[in-house]
């Protein structure tokens, strides 16, 4: 039987204090005042301006689509316009102010100088191609949002629950067969 009294911690039981307060520490982080960076931000706010972002890059998506593949325009335009009401919807600013992100597609150029591209790289010269590349687009963003309902806050991840399976629908629908019977 060790001589040690009984009073005095074991090394192993400091060291998980220790590591525990440390813990306790990162997690409720500082108080920085105004200088605090994102943790002065609210949750709701970065996730809608996270969101927002990601609508527009899709958006960018679909108009460098249509500009590569005129023919594919009429089609997509329905689905730009969903995107677009997405991000009017997720954005944090005051209801009834003007989105960027809203704009209407631009208008079609008949100049063939280099290929269209959109934030996911150049768009794929075959529009069968383009449309796959559209809808992985779609897939991801709509897969990205499902994972973020866990962390969202009521209102929102019931917000981004609805825009991830719209998504979803739009992925089926821009690799489905227009017009084919069953």
């Amino acid at each position: 039987m060790p001589l040690t009294p009984s009073w005095r911690p074991s090394r192993r039981s400091v060291l998980a204090g220790a590591a525990g307060a440390a813990g306790a520490v990162l997690l409720s982080g500082c108080d920085g005042g105004p200088s605090g960076g994102d943790a002065a931000i609210p949750l709701e706010r970065r996730m809608r301006e996270t969101a927002v972002r990601d609508s527009g890059r899709l958006l960018e998506r679909y108009d460098a689509t249509a500009a590569a593949h005129p023919a594919l325009a009429e089609r997509i335009a329905p689905l730009r316009a969903s995107v677009a009401a997405h991000a009017a919807a997720l954005s944090p600013a005051a209801p009834g102010s003007p989105s960027a992100a809203a704009s209407p597609p631009p208008s079609g150029g008949t100049g063939a100088a280099a290929p269209a591209t959109g934030a996911g790289g150049p768009v794929p010269a075959k529009p069968a191609d383009a449309l796959a590349a559209l809808a992985d687009a779609e897939r991801t963003l709509s897969e990205a949002r499902t994972i973020d309902l866990a962390a969202a806050p009521g209102e929102l991840a019931r917000l981004l629950a609805s825009v991830a399976a719209c998504g979803a629908v739009h992925a089926y629908l821009l690799t489905s067969n227009p017009g084919a019977t069953p």
